[in-house]
């Protein structure tokens, strides 16, 4: 509910995980020990997005397991991997319910009650550009989705699927080539938008708000881009004012939260998002470049409200790899006492440094770093002042 919130991320999966072996039992999100919420709250979070509830695609788990790359990557980070690490990947949605491993939709509604006792907010995730290929929608609605001929088939096998006898695109952005586990939504296919609108819905009965993968790939200019003469013209209306209104039409305090790039933040923000991320304060920071710092930080108050501003996420290396100590301790100050949303992620306080690939459902041992995470508490201790929330921000003249 906070103005300018900060936001807690969690990869659901390893976390859980982790729990069960800390607790020698099984931990779901039914059963997660109360005091692990109720620190957070402490910490002065005001919402936990729990990064991969969603159903895993079993077809995309073995994709990722027939890629040498990617187990050689898994490897890397696990010394000790197994290929039942490998969960699948939680971009690759084979269903909106949640993964019954992880306690099913009846153990998420136990953590939201936990979450909201403590006064925590539940974000969730939602993957507009694609679906995996074992989506009950491959099958049932086959007109949902960007369509190829048996002769794109034949002709670019790495960008087409033949899934029940319709041949589909395979998902991608402008910038590279497609990616071989998911399946390409047609953004300017009204009954997909209505689709849309239907399962965010759902969602919105489960949580207080979404963070968009890649929301960008949705809006008018780039899908058209991307597809071109595949997806015919524009619709008249772009797809995100098509879909944000009407989900709050019938939850109105619902949040949507943009992963945006390409300078596509404003232009996100008009179309109805509450926040997008803010990857070039993010870049700069890790460059050092101070002196691109201040200019960024004097764009109009009104847009850096509704930026979201991190120094780690799930998609980046970890903080610790990244920054020297120091570094890291100046980036921490500069990013987390910004206006806007604030996203600190599980292990950033610790000092952990192996990223974890997406598709691994446990976390590597690691050591934590005393002294980072004293810092970080020192850090929090102080940003739980009210004024971080509700204050008005100014970039202060310094010579």
């Amino acid at each position: 509910s906070a103005a300018q919130p900060y936001l807690y991320e969690i990869n659901t999966w390893p976390w859980l995980h982790q729990l069960s072996v800390e607790a020698g039992r099984p931990v779901d999100l039914s059963t997660v020990p109360d005091e692990r919420w109720a620190a957070l709250a402490d910490a002065g979070f005001d919402a936990v997005w729990l990064m991969g509830v969603w159903a895993r695609s079993a077809a995309g788990a073995a994709i990722a397991l027939n890629n040498t790359e990617l187990v050689e990557s898994f490897h890397a980070v696990l010394p000790d991997y197994r290929p039942v690490d490998v969960v699948g990947s939680p971009y690759c949605v084979a269903d909106y319910q949640v993964d019954s491993r992880l306690g099913g939709r009846d153990g998420l509604a136990h953590a939201r009650a936990a979450l909201a006792r403590h006064g925590l907010g539940l974000i969730l995730d939602f993957v507009p550009n694609h679906v995996a290929p074992d989506h009950p929608w491959t099958r049932t609605n086959p007109e949902l989705f960007v369509r190829g001929s048996s002769q794109d088939l034949e002709d670019d096998p790495g960008s087409f699927v033949a899934i029940d006898g319709s041949v589909l695109a395979r998902g991608r952005d402008p910038y590279f080539p497609a990616w071989p586990d998911v399946v390409q939504l047609n953004a300017f296919a009204p009954a997909l938008r209505a689709g849309v609108v239907d399962t965010l819905r759902d969602i919105a009965e489960q949580c207080d708000g979404v963070r968009c993968d890649m929301a960008m790939l949705m809006m008018n200019g780039v899908f058209a881009q991307t597809w071109g003469a595949r997806v015919g013209t524009p619709p008249e209306q772009d797809y995100w004012p098509a879909v944000i209104p009407a989900v709050r039409q019938t939850h109105p305090g619902f949040r949507f939260i943009a992963e945006a790039y390409w300078d596509l933040e404003w232009a996100l923000q008009q179309q109805g998002f509450d926040f997008c991320y803010d990857k070039r304060l993010y870049d700069r920071l890790v460059a050092g470049d101070t002196r691109q710092v201040r200019p960024h930080l004097s764009a109009d108050r009104q847009y850096q409200q509704r930026l979201v501003r991190f120094i780690e996420n799930h998609d980046e290396p970890r903080a610790a790899a990244v920054f020297d100590e120091r570094r890291q301790r100046v980036a921490a100050v500069a990013a987390l006492t910004q206006t806007g949303a604030r996203l600190i992620h599980d292990g950033q306080f610790d000092g952990r440094k192996v990223r974890l690939p997406v598709f691994l459902g446990r976390y590597p041992d690691e050591p934590t770093d005393r002294e980072l995470s004293g810092f970080y508490h020192t850090l929090l201790a102080a940003l739980k002042d009210s004024t971080f929330r509700t204050g008005t921000w100014t970039l202060c003249d310094c010579t």
